[in-house]
């Protein structure tokens, strides 16, 4: 598509904008989709009928785990690897991404032109990404967002606020407004949703530290207004409050490794299942944020620390010195042994996928030892890694005995002052927008349909296999 159809695409929607760095990301992703599509043609002309894997009945009960059934650009789960980002693993991203004057960890505005073009971005069009996303960040939109947060309960769970801040900022989308007129349509859809996925992206950071906000204080205020020497994970940690430069550091690497996970999972599918009925970004991320909300999905690194402050109490009502990695391994050891015997799991080891250490564990553990080695939470959790696989692999009820990105991340918030655990899920969905939003763009952008699999009832299955109970 040529720049300027695409300009008259959307002035025939009403958008204008005067960004060099929107326009190169848009003629990027052009040039991208141009590439792709002769060989996504190819595929199906040759091997369209061949399966990527069986739908047993097995499978359809047990929540269609292990099925293949998905085309997701953004991201990859490797079993061996890890999540690859593009085709780059985590310590790739670490290594090629932009960083911050003085900082060792990618940016997340970086992570974002990766996912959305398969490029690793210049230093330069990182910092006119963040500027970009600082523009748009400065919108009534938020005025809206805040009303809407001190109308609700103070006790309300704040992944219940942040879903519905998600829906008040809706009330902006670009694409909803232009299908709503006539203006949207097949050509221009996906330049729809990358405007309000950048509109998305740069606004609820804000609303997320509303919330953390009003969790804290008890007001919407937010403790800063953006700042333009910031980059955006260090303009969101300050607008919740926190100054350290340290801290900072550390949000721009949680929120870059937490950015994507691959489209199956629940946050991801929900959101492209939504977007592929042409719902807008706003709607669809929202959905995705509920699913987030559930125990199963974005709640793991809290049952962490639950079971990391239950090992404390019991090595300091043993007097246990925790200074000491011998005494402190032995009676990790025989702790865990009770707990397994009574039938309960160590929360985050395993991985339905991964079969070595999740590299987001990995990262975070290295920050730690670099920034805090000695702090008591993160000596504990580092004992616990030393022992566990060895102890998962004689209990022999676990396929994977290595931990996962939940075994950490709570230690690094918990050691930074971030003690309010009911806010971790949505310092999860900040992060986690980046990808599923480049996700919806590229689905717009090849013009997926909306989803519809088959599904079947068990009288179905016991007809057809002739059984009888």
């Amino acid at each position: 598509m040529r720049a300027a159809t695409r300009v008259s695409c959307l002035a025939a929607a009403g958008i204008r904008h005067n960004s060099s760095i929107v326009d190169q990301l848009k003629t990027t992703l052009v040039q991208k989709n141009e590439a792709l599509a002769p060989q996504i043609k190819a595929l199906n002309a040759k091997f369209g009928d061949e399966n990527l894997s069986t739908a047993t009945v097995n499978k359809a009960y047990s929540g269609m785990r292990g099925i293949t059934g998905l085309v997701y650009e953004p991201s990859l789960l490797d079993s061996e690897e890890g999540i690859r980002f593009r085709g780059l693993t985590i310590p790739e991203c670490q290594e090629q991404l932009p960083k911050a004057p003085g900082g060792t960890e990618p940016l997340p505005e970086a992570m974002l032109w990766l996912l959305l073009t398969g490029d690793v971005p210049t230093a330069e069009q990182t910092a006119q990404l963040n500027a970009e996303l600082q523009k748009r960040a400065d919108h009534e939109s938020l005025k809206l967002v805040q009303t809407t947060l001190d109308a609700l309960p103070a006790n309300m769970h704040p992944m219940t606020q942040f879903t519905i801040g998600i829906m008040a900022l809706q009330h902006y989308s670009k694409f909803a407004s232009a299908y709503a007129e006539g203006k949207a349509n097949k050509k221009n859809y996906w330049e729809l949703a990358l405007e309000d996925s950048l509109d998305c992206i740069a606004r609820v950071p804000a609303v997320g530290a509303m919330i953390y906000r009003k969790i804290t204080t008890g007001k919407t205020d937010l403790a800063a207004p953006t700042k333009t020497e910031l980059d955006w994970a260090a303009n969101f940690a300050n607008q919740m409050g926190f100054s350290d430069k340290e801290f900072h550091e550390c949000m721009r690497l949680y929120l870059t490794i937490h950015v994507d996970h691959e489209g199956g999972n629940v946050s991801a599918h929900t959101t492209t299942l939504v977007a592929s009925t042409l719902a807008d970004p706003y709607l669809s991320f929202a959905a995705g944020m509920n699913g987030l909300a559930g125990p199963l999905h974005g709640l793991a690194n809290q049952e962490v620390l639950t079971y990391l402050f239950e090992m404390r109490s019991k090595c300091k009502a043993d007097n246990v010195d925790m200074t000491k990695d011998e005494p402190l391994q032995k009676a990790l050891n025989k702790y865990t042994w009770d707990l397994l015997n009574s039938k309960r799991v160590v929360p985050g080891y395993g991985h339905a996928v991964l079969r070595k250490t999740d590299p987001r564990y990995t990262c975070q553990r290295d920050f730690c030892a670099r920034n805090f080695p000695d702090d008591e939470l993160f000596r504990l959790v580092n004992n616990v890694y030393e022992i566990m696989p060895g102890i998962l692999t004689e209990h022999g009820k676990t396929k994977n005995p290595f931990p996962n990105v939940d075994a950490h991340s709570g230690v690094l918030l918990q050691h930074y002052g971030m003690k309010e655990q009911n806010f971790y899920t949505v310092l999860f969905g900040v992060s986690r927008q980046i990808g599923v939003l480049s996700g919806v763009v590229w689905d717009r952008l090849q013009g997926r349909p909306i989803e519809r699999p088959k599904s079947v009832t068990t009288e179905s299955l016991l007809k057809k296999f002739k059984l009888e109970v």
